[in-house]
């Protein structure tokens, strides 16, 4: 797959590339493990348990693993997967050309005025690239109101509340055309 690049004014150029599970299992297990990142749900594992996850990740035939970049230096993590038949298979009714996301930013020292913003709408216009991609959907923790108003930014609309065996989940979803109007970003 060649990687998908967006440069934004005020950010860079953020890539999304292929995620190399032995290349960059220490770099994620940094991440995932982080403070920030507690909705990940992965705090306490450790590199061969983060590896083992990715590697089952880019292993299965309904979910991939991408890394990102900023500036070409690793910053975001994106997870795509087939809500109708992982994550979200038999909660909510899936319609053809749904496609589930992920995304973490990596922890940083210095923060960059609007980066996350700039990396879901990467992620997003990434994942619109595919024709066959109609809709994306997310099931951010119900408690991460931080997310909720940043996939409200971007087009996201609440379908409602979803009990997830390992969390409470706000079921959102986003079609091409709200991610247009809400970004500009594919017109």
């Amino acid at each position: 797959m060649t990687p998908f690049s967006l440069d934004l004014p005020g950010v860079g150029e953020l890539t999304v590339r292929p995620l190399d599970v032995d290349a960059d299992g220490a770099l994620l297990h940094r991440w995932v493990t982080h403070p920030k990142a507690v909705y990940w749900m992965m705090q306490q594992a450790t590199l061969d348990e983060v590896a083992a996850e990715y590697r089952a990740i880019t292993g299965h035939p309904d979910r991939d693993a991408y890394l990102g970049l900023h500036d070409g230096r690793p910053a975001f993590l994106v997870e795509r997967y087939d809500p109708a038949r992982v994550e979200l298979a038999g909660l909510y009714e899936a319609q053809p050309g749904d496609v589930g996301m992920h995304f973490l930013c990596a922890p940083g020292d210095t923060p960059v005025h609007g980066f996350t913003r700039a990396v879901i709408t990467t992620v997003l216009a990434f994942l619109f690239q595919d024709p066959a991609t109609r809709r994306v959907v997310v099931e951010p923790d119900i408690r991460n109101t931080a997310v909720q108003a940043l996939n409200t930014a971007v087009g996201f609309r609440v379908v409602g509340a979803v009990a997830k065996p390992e969390k409470e989940a706000l079921l959102s979803t986003c079609t091409r055309a709200q991610f247009t109007a809400a970004t500009g970003a594919l017109s």
